[in-house]
């Protein structure tokens, strides 16, 4: 089907967003905007600053320029590509516009609001593209799309995706991307999650004493699993083992990607490599939950020094799970929540 304008609804996805180079300044530029959005480092300004300008800016981009090297393509940065890819299959779905946005450069979320103002766009379904509620991911692409939307566009009514971490579709389609991999002979299955700072977590916690109260918090039912990133990481973990019929013992759950010398949600990912390949793990797998789109995280973090971790600690076979990407059944998800929108 064919986009059209006439109902005054439609569709936004949003990522995390990419530089739009792997060059140094390109990489300076979106470390800036990244790490100076206060749901990200949640800080006073001053002190946000300082760090992100005098301790991080200096060396930072140089290494991630590499890394991003590494996973360049000719069409750009994976995780845009990819999401392109992915706005546009599901547009060959259904009826109404449908545009994408980056919460950090490039397409931003202003060039999404003007195009679909174009277009007489009154109401509008936001579906952040993290299954998982995070203030850093989540929350601050929901927060920039109404601020936008505010200042642009102050009729336009918009509406968020509530988090789709345990979403039967989801859960059905990351078992299918999984299922020839998981067919196959092996000694784990590692849920590396994207890690987060612990405050982040307890800032979320709307009682106020919940989370991260007791080792099994995300066990005991509460309100605050509604914005708990932690329980709902574990959630996704334990509906997909029970789909996948995966054993028990034979899975575990890590968290990835953690900056600075703060707490971060544990155990860790590269560490939890190495303790499972020296306690014998000859055949790892590793699925990457939290992210719908390969990209730095997911092919460089996971993928390269991963392996390279794992290898080096005595492991033998490691497999990197791809992400759901432009998986038809992924589509099929969003497409669902777009018709729900719509009616």
């Amino acid at each position: 089907m064919s986009a059209r304008s006439e109902g005054h609804k439609a569709a936004l996805l949003v990522n995390l967003g990419s530089p739009d180079s792997p060059s140094v300044p390109e990489v300076r530029r979106y470390l800036r905007e990244f790490l100076m959005d206060p749901r990200v480092l949640d800080v006073n300004w001053l002190l946000r600053f300082a760090i992100v300008h005098l301790a991080i800016l200096p060396r930072r981009p140089k290494q991630s320029a590499h890394a991003y090297q590494t996973i360049w393509t000719a069409a750009g940065s994976p995780l845009v590509v990819t999401s392109r890819n992915v706005q546009r299959l599901l547009q060959e779905r259904v009826s109404v516009p449908v545009e994408l946005a980056m919460r950090y450069q490039n397409p931003s979320v202003p060039e999404a609001i003007r195009k679909l103002m174009a277009r007489q766009v009154s109401d509008l379904l936001l579906i952040p593209l993290f299954p998982h509620y995070a203030m850093s991911s989540f929350e601050t692409a929901a927060e920039r799309v109404r601020e936008v939307a505010r200042e642009l566009a102050p009729g336009m009514n918009v509406r968020v995706q509530p988090p789709y971490f345990d979403h039967p579709g989801y859960i059905r389609a990351l078992v299918a991307s999984a299922a020839a991999d998981i067919g196959r002979p092996y000694d784990h299955l590692l849920f590396s999650f994207h890690g987060i700072p612990e405050r982040h977590i307890r800032k979320s916690d709307p009682t106020g004493c919940h989370c991260l109260s007791t080792a099994d918090c995300c066990e005991r039912p509460s309100p605050a699993h509604e914005f708990c990133y932690r329980a709902q990481c574990f959630r996704t973990a334990r509906e997909f083992v029970r789909r996948a019929g995966v054993p028990e013992g034979k899975w575990s759950v890590a968290f990835q990607s953690r900056l600075g010398r703060d707490p971060w949600l544990s155990p860790y990912t590269d560490q939890r490599i190495v303790e499972l390949a020296r306690s014998g793990a000859r055949r790892l797998l590793v699925i990457c939950p939290a992210f719908v789109s390969d990209c730095l995280e997911t092919i460089e973090e996971i993928g390269m020094r991963g392996r390279e971790t794992y290898v080096a600690a005595g492991g033998v076979e490691f497999t990197r799970i791809p992400c759901l990407n432009e998986n038809p059944l992924w589509i099929e998800v969003l497409e669902g929540m777009v018709k729900e929108f719509t009616g």
